[in-house]
C-alpha cells in the first residue's frame, strides 16, 4: 500500500522569495528579496543567551508570552508611543512575524469569511486564509505610488468581512501611509 499526503494547499507554489533568491544566487546579484543577516551575532547577545540558560530559563515560555517580556513590551509602548497597553490581555510574543500572522488569521477565519488584503503582499496571507476556508479580496496597489483606492475597498466591504490586512510599510512595495 502507497501512502499518499495530498496537500490542503494544492495550488501554492514556490515562493517569490524562493525563487528571487534562486535567480539572485545563479546571476550573482545582490539578494534584496530575504533577509540574510551577513554578520555576526553581538557577543553581547550570546553571553546573555549563555547567562540565561545557565540560570535555567530554558522551560516552555506562557503561551502568550514571558509576563516580564510582555511588561517591558508594555512600559516601550508607554515610553515610546505614549500607549497604555494592558501586557496580560494585549500582547502576545510570538516566534516571528509569519506565526504571528498566520496564529491570526487561524483565530479570526472561518468558512466563507472575506479577507480584504492590498497586493503586492507578503506571500503568507493567501494560504494562510484559504487553510481556514476563507476568501481573499485583492486590492490591487499599483507602483509607482501603491496609493489605495479606499472607495474601492469601502465597496469590498460585506457582512462577510472578516479581516482587512494592511501591512504599514507595506512589505515587498516598501510604500508607507501615513494617514488613512
Amino acid at each position: 500500500m502507497k501512502l499518499t499526503l495530498d496537500s490542503k494547499l494544492p495550488a501554492v507554489g514556490t515562493t517569490i522569495f524562493s525563487v528571487m533568491s534562486a535567480l539572485a544566487a545563479e546571476h550573482g546579484a545582490l539578494n534584496l528579496s530575504q533577509g540574510f543577516p551577513d554578520y555576526a551575532v553581538d557577543p553581547k547577545l550570546i553571553g546573555l543567551v549563555e547567562r540565561y540558560l545557565g540560570a535555567g530559563t530554558n522551560q516552555y515560555a506562557p503561551m502568550t508570552g514571558v509576563a516580564v517580556l510582555r511588561e517591558r513590551i508594555q512600559e516601550k509602548f508607554q515610553r515610546v508611543h505614549g500607549l497604555l497597553v494592558d501586557a496580560e490581555q494585549e500582547i502576545t510574543v510570538t516566534a516571528g512575524g509569519t506565526e504571528a500572522i498566520f496564529t491570526t488569521i487561524a483565530a479570526l477565519i472561518r468558512p466563507g469569511d472575506e479577507v480584504i488584503n492590498f497586493e503586492p503582499a507578503y506571500d503568507c496571507y493567501a494560504p494562510a486564509v484559504t487553510l481556514f476556508g476563507g476568501a481573499m479580496m485583492p486590492v490591487r496597489l499599483v507602483a509607482p505610488e501603491f496609493a489605495v483606492d479606499w472607495d474601492y475597498v469601502k465597496s469590498l466591504i460585506t457582512l462577510r468581512t472578516r479581516l482587512i490586512i494592511l501591512n504599514n510599510p507595506n512589505n515587498p512595495a516598501c510604500r508607507v501611509y501615513r494617514r488613512f
